[in-house]
């Protein structure tokens, strides 16, 4: 149950932050969908430093681990979003913006993680 409530809180302290990240993007003015772009690219990090941070803890399934990698960086990050704003984008008629929100959005957060868990 406790690992529940760490999944709970995680997840709803994540989507805060995602949700008030994107209303900060958004004065911004880009056509490129930022609040989202940076959410996942911020998740990943987070995700990359709490694996590496938390190696130990991930196989004994602890409040912290579960808090911070399944409910903080599950909340904070959305594909669900990416695809629905990138969908937006194509049938706007921004073909190129959409490429390079997906190339931009997949190839970033891979490296991220890569850099940050090779040293695991």
């Amino acid at each position: 149950m406790s690992l529940v409530l760490a999944v709970f809180l995680g997840g709803g302290l994540g989507s805060v932050c995602r949700y008030g990240l994107s209303l900060w993007a958004r004065t911004w003015g880009f056509q490129l969908p930022m609040g989202t772009l940076l959410s996942n690219i911020l998740a990943c990090v987070v995700l990359g430093l709490a694996v590496g941070a938390l190696q130990d803890k991930l196989a004994n399934q602890s409040f912290i681990a579960t808090l911070v990698i399944v409910g903080f960086c599950g909340g904070f990050s959305t594909f669900s979003t990416f695809s629905f704003e990138t969908l937006q984008l194509i049938k706007a008629g921004y073909f190129w913006v959409a490429a390079a929100n997906v190339f931009i959005s997949l190839f970033t957060c891979l490296f991220i993680l890569w850099w940050l868990m090779k040293k695991s």
